[in-house]
């Protein structure tokens, strides 16, 4: 046998990424689809991902696809799940290892990677008919971001790093799906103590400028290993 080959008494599937990439606008919670360029689904909608290589792991696998598809580096990902129904993928035998990802839309132009006609952020209540199984994928992760976000600070990795207690509890009505009393919510996030208000206000906005606000990381942690609870 030569070397660095194998043979298995067994057939081996193939494995995949696939990476759910959740951004926030104004109105939507949104999420970044490309357009297939080759078979299978050709000219469909589908999630960024591709074929883990030999010589990486996953989490670099997920992390080198969304460079590739949506230019998104260093930003918050999470495995969601793994999906491995036998017919997923018409190509064969195919276990994918899904991601999901919080990136700020400001700091991220799309471009579409070799295999992938055009790439683009869409509503989630509103997606086109998609991929393989990705719309189940899409509903996992949403879940998981909707439970998530309550009990954890991940939502401040959809806002700008300055931000207002307008857009602060915008983010939770969109991903929540609910509409939030303003009072209790601004009385619940400034007694947390983990927002610091700036001494700058919004600029260049139709309505009345705001207070500007960031999250603050450090006081963050080192309330968590005192035993603080995030919760919303």
């Amino acid at each position: 046998m030569l070397k660095g080959t194998y043979t298995y008494e067994y057939p081996r599937p193939s494995v995949t990424v696939d990476c759910v990439v959740f951004g926030l606008d104004e109105q939507d919670l949104k999420v970044l689809l490309i357009e297939r360029g080759l078979p299978p689904f050709a000219g469909c909608w589908a999630l960024p991902g591709g074929f883990v290589l030999m010589d990486e792991t996953l989490e670099q696998a997920a992390r080198r696809e969304l460079e590739e598809e949506a230019g998104a580096k260093r930003v918050f990902l999470e495995q969601l799940y793994t999906f491995g129904d036998p017919g997923r993928d018409p190509r064969g035998r195919t276990i994918t290892v899904a991601y999901y990802a919080l990136v700020k839309l400001s700091d991220h132009k799309l471009h579409a990677a070799t295999d992938a006609r055009a790439a683009g952020w869409f509503p989630v209540d509103r997606l086109p008919k998609l991929a393989f199984d990705h719309e189940r994928i899409v509903e996992v992760a949403r879940r998981r971001l909707c439970g998530k976000v309550r009990y954890q600070p991940i939502g401040f990795e959809l806002l700008p790093p300055k931000f207002t207690l307008r857009q602060l509890q915008r983010l939770y009505e969109v991903v929540l799906g609910r509409v939030l009393d303003k009072r209790n919510f601004r009385k619940k996030i400034l007694a947390m103590g983990i927002i610091e208000e700036l001494d700058e206000m919004e600029e260049a906005v139709a309505h009345r400028a705001a207070r500007l606000y960031r999250f603050d990381k450090r006081k963050y942690d080192g309330m968590t290993k005192q035993g603080f609870n995030f919760e919303i």
